[in-house]
């Protein structure tokens, strides 16, 4: 057995460097309440980054599929996003009304975005010296750091405790496995450009959807190990030989598909003016099949006519019907609505305040993967 005195100094660097990152967290931990403090854990990992670039002596890791692979990474980001929105049909929504204001953003949503570069750094050079007790070691750290990064969840108690074990370790272990194995063949690129879509990104929506914490943390857990799984199965099974129209057409594609799930992801959150609500039900059949999506103009006290098809709220619950009629009532406008399919008019009126917006457009049957959905959830 080789003696601690035989191993090279390099390698007992290499070694206490990579003990040092794994105990940076744990430390960072101790010191600070979890989801707290955030710049100060970004500028000691920056720091740290910058010591393991200067120190060790990064391989490169040579993949002609790189940019190929960054690609995909991130459209698969996108629609884990939009589908974990697209769930908020079924759950309802949380409204964070603090998350645009200038502090969120200097306290909570570039420091995540630091520790995550320097993380990824940290990682790409450990992982590149090829040394499985340096890459067993520093899985584990990335894993105990998503705890500073992602962390905010109560930890009194065993309660707590299994809470952010569950919620955020537990994926995160999950989460590794695929930045490792992207690190080492195809580069950092690809795992930072996936966890700010996932992570950075999902912080400047103010809207989450109100899922139940074992469903989050199933498709966390989840997510990651599809993706890593049809990655490796694309790149290892296959050679991939393609000409330049194909990587340009390739390329192409992967533009569009971020722009269109982007575009996807902000009107099901309501950030333009216009907002998008699947139909999930007959009552509109003719007007608005079960199955199609509309595009509704946001109410903005616009006049709202007899015959227009609106979205309102009622009982917790989004409706699309038309309205049937109009009335002032001591100076109270009340509007009546009633489903195309419907025999009667719904119960009751609703008022300027219940009003969401005025259908505008109707796009066919892109809502069943969402009904398709719902109905494995239940």
């Amino acid at each position: 057995m080789k003696r601690f005195s035989d191993i090279p100094s390099d390698k007992k660097l290499l070694y206490a460097i990579s003990l040092a990152f794994f105990c940076l967290p744990l430390l960072l931990l101790v010191l600070l309440p979890i989801g707290k403090y955030k710049m100060v854990s970004a500028l000691i990992f920056s720091a740290v980054a910058v010591a393991v670039v200067v120190i060790i002596k990064k391989r490169s890791v040579l993949s002609i599929r790189r940019w190929q692979v960054l690609g995909l990474v991130a459209i698969s980001a996108l629609l884990y996003l939009a589908i974990y929105y697209i769930t908020g049909l079924k759950f309802g929504f949380v409204t964070f009304s603090s998350r645009y204001n200038l502090w969120s953003v200097l306290k909570n949503i570039i420091p995540i975005a630091i520790m995550i570069i320097a993380i990824e750094i940290i990682r790409a050079v450990l992982l590149a010296q090829k040394n499985t007790f340096v890459n067993v070691i520093t899985y584990l750290g990335c894993a105990i750091a998503d705890l500073l990064i992602l962390g905010g969840a109560n930890a009194d108690g065993f309660n707590g405790f299994m809470n952010i074990a569950g919620m955020i370790f537990v994926p995160a272990l999950a989460s590794g496995i695929l930045f490792n194995y992207i690190s080492v063949n195809h580069g950092m690129y690809p795992n930072i450009a996936y966890r700010f879509i996932t992570v950075v990104l999902q912080a400047f929506v103010p809207v989450e959807p109100a899922i139940p914490d074992a469903l989050k943390a199933f498709m966390r857990f989840g997510v990651p190990l599809l993706i890593y799984i049809f990655i490796r199965a694309l790149y290892e099974t296959r050679k991939n030989f393609i000409t330049r129209k194909k990587r340009i057409a390739g390329s192409v594609f992967s533009v569009i598909g971020v722009v269109v799930m982007i575009s996807i992801v902000m009107l099901i959150s309501c950030q333009f003016s216009f907002g998008l609500i699947l139909i999930g039900s007959g009552s509109m059949t003719g007007e608005l099949d079960k199955g199609d999506a509309a595009i509704f103009e946001k109410y903005d006290d616009q006049s709202i006519d007899v015959g227009q098809v609106i979205v309102f709220n009622k009982n917790n619950t989004k409706v699309i019907h038309r309205v049937v009629e109009v009335a002032t009532i001591n100076g109270q406008t009340r509007y009546y609505t009633k489903g195309d399919s419907n025999p009667d008019v719904d119960t009751g009126y609703i008022v300027d305040s219940d009003i969401v917006g005025v259908v505008r457009l109707r796009i066919r049957y892109i809502g069943y993967p969402s009904l398709w959905l719902r109905e494995l959830i239940e």
